[in-house]
């Protein structure tokens, strides 16, 4: 089977690195849409507008399946471009939340929610969780990590300087990394709540999800990865060799 991932910028690569590691798909396509990341700020027409053009790139390939590694995609297109698209369209939130679901089994605990702009006000985490029964739920957004993610910056003062920006007074029992962009600062994130948080990635459950939905099985052989970018693809294959050791 052939996988086609799309994400805004290099963020999707780390729901590349589970797809990978897993050995799912005989070859994966990526393509971030690095020219006009990040999609967060975007309004809705707009981010739908992108994420149909991206469709359009795929359509280059004989694909099977297309996995919309962008939160703010997940969020607001992927019903238009399942409504257009010749194959399934999986998005990363539902295997986000029900990852949650599967280690957090304290219904009261305290829950932050991270995310770009576009992912948290369109309340799709917010309204999964309390569908399962969480009730204590800070969902904020937290735009300024994906361009210092984009940049490369993994580490060092400007990220501390940003996660106390956003995080000071909080104490979450669980961080779902709402923008597959975070999970590349996520040991950061774990060290600034002294790792009493437990973090949630779509990255870690999509597999699960694929499998248990789509009866995808792994096929004991290493992947053909296929990188794209609308604009600098060096950058995001530096990131790649990198995150995935390719």
């Amino acid at each position: 089977m052939r996988a086609a991932v799309f994400d805004s910028g290099i963020g999707g690569l780390t729901v590349v690195k589970s797809l990978v590691e897993h050995k799912l798909f005989d070859e994966i396509i990526y393509y971030g849409d690095t020219a006009r990341v990040p999609y967060g700020p975007k309004d809705k027409n707009t981010i739908i507008r992108y994420s149909l053009e991206a469709l359009e790139f795929f359509k280059n390939f004989d694909v099977d399946m297309l996995i919309t590694a962008c939160n703010s995609v997940s969020a607001h297109a992927i019903e238009e471009l399942r409504e257009v698209a010749p194959f399934p369209v999986v998005g990363v939130i539902e295997p986000g939340v029900l990852a949650l679901e599967k280690k957090l089994l304290d219904k009261k605990s305290n829950i932050l929610i991270i995310g770009t702009k576009a992912t948290i006000e369109s309340q799709k985490y917010q309204t999964l969780l309390h569908q399962r029964g969480y009730t204590n739920l800070i969902a904020k957004a937290t735009p300024l990590f994906v361009p210092i993610v984009e940049e490369e910056i993994f580490d060092g003062e400007i990220l501390e300087a940003t996660m106390h920006h956003y995080f000071r007074d909080l104490s979450p029992h669980a961080v779902i990394l709402g923008c597959t962009h975070f999970p590349l600062i996520a040991n950061q994130i774990s060290n600034y709540f002294n790792s009493k948080a437990l973090l949630i990635h779509s990255g870690e459950a999509i597999v699960d999800h694929l499998e248990n939905n789509y009866q995808i099985k792994s096929s004991q052989k290493e992947p053909i990865l296929k990188l794209f970018a609308s604009e600098n693809p060096e950058k995001l294959k530096r990131v790649a060799a990198k995150w995935l050791s390719v």
